[in-house]
């Protein structure tokens, strides 16, 4: 082969050129390397670069991991419940709560995990919740609802005050005449939609003793405050007279004459079950709640004799330790977010509670 050979020639002029193909035109063992030899990841490197190898980078990444460093031991006793129990120098707070969105509109609220009062639950409702909620509340929705296509337009409202039709030559600048029915006008009900079905939000239960004041002796009121509160799971609150009866001996703001227990949320539920499934079917010639009871406002109050009341199985299974003649009468008022009598009576029949006579809306 000559020295006049094409090869020869290119790589004559291939030497000659100090360009960056150089290194592209010669073979690639005798080619030195213009690229640093370190941690090829960075864009950026500096000229002592390709004096670290890539061995280094490996050993920074491993020394700067989680797994060869020792945890210290302030963040250790951070995670151990009973170092943090023992580093608190105060108590606990009782009351500590938390809002929690419940499915219905209502707010419910319960201690959070860092209070005494915490206990973790409920996993499961109760009967009477979860009957309200698969088919009392779907039920009372469809039976109440109101069909409006589209396009529908409410007709007009009449004026309030109606005029006088001229028929007599008396009419004549008269003021107008009031609305038909009286004067008190009852408060329009808005249609029950999924957001505003009637439910029970609370029970209370009041009991009056009058014995308490009149033969001077506590123990009526010892016995009615345990009764109430076996029977509803809730601590009771004493009340005193706010009038003067003198044929009971009773003066006002002297004597401690009432309890009352106010019921909520499962403790709710429960009383209800037991008062709609045991009380009430074994109450003899009982015909229900009559239908003019309520307040107009969705409230419906009934009462139980001392007689209806033993009948409770907390009562009933400890009835000697009752004496029969102390057990209390009560009033049992069944609050309800519906706004008339007539939407809180249709939920209550659902719900188990039977209603007779008169029917007053």
């Amino acid at each position: 082969m000559t020295t006049n050979s094409p090869y020869h020639i290119f790589r004559k002029m291939a030497a000659r050129e100090p360009s960056r193909y150089l290194t592209r035109a010669l073979p690639r063992a005798s080619a030195p390397s213009i690229r640093p030899q370190g941690f090829l990841a960075r864009r950026n490197v500096s000229d002592e670069a390709p004096a670290r190898r890539l061995s280094d980078h490996f050993t920074d990444l491993e020394s700067a991991s989680s797994l060869s460093t020792a945890v210290p031991e302030s963040v250790a006793k951070s995670f151990d419940p009973l170092a943090r129990a023992a580093a608190r120098k105060g108590q606990l707070p009782r009351g500590r709560t938390t809002v929690v969105p419940s499915t219905l509109t209502n707010l419910r609220r319960h201690p959070t995990p860092s209070s005494r009062l915490f206990v973790p639950g409920p996993f499961s409702a109760p009967r009477a919740e979860q009957t309200f909620e698969s088919t009392v509340a779907s039920d009372i929705m469809t039976l109440c609802y109101v069909h409006t296509p589209p396009g529908f337009k409410p007709p007009p409202k009449a004026p309030r005050l109606r005029e006088w039709d001229d028929s007599s030559p008396y009419h004549i600048n008269r003021v107008l005449r009031g609305p038909r029915g009286g004067d008190v006008l009852r408060l329009l009900r808005k249609p029950i939609k999924f957001n505003n079905i009637p439910e029970v939000e609370r029970i209370t239960i009041h009991s009056y003793v009058k014995n308490a004041a009149a033969e001077r002796n506590s123990s009526w009121l010892h016995v009615a405050g345990i009764a109430i509160q076996a029977i509803s799971n809730v601590r009771v609150e004493t009340f005193k007279s706010k009038s003067n009866v003198a044929t009971w001996g009773i003066a006002s703001g002297r004597d401690s004459v009432a309890v009352k227990a106010e019921l909520k949320g499962e403790n709710m539920y429960h009383f209800l079950s037991k008062l709609v499934d045991v009380v009430l079917p074994r109450i003899k010639d009982w015909e229900g709640v009559k239908g003019s009871s309520g307040d107009s406002s969705g409230n419906i109050t009934f009462g139980l004799v001392p007689e209806n009341v033993a009948l409770f199985p907390e009562l009933e299974v400890n009835y000697d330790m009752y004496p029969p003649k102390m057990i209390p009468g009560c009033h049992i008022t069944l609050h309800t977010t519906a706004k008339t009598d007539k939407d809180a009576r249709l939920l209550l029949s659902a719900m188990g509670i039977p209603f007779y006579g008169k029917i007053v809306n």
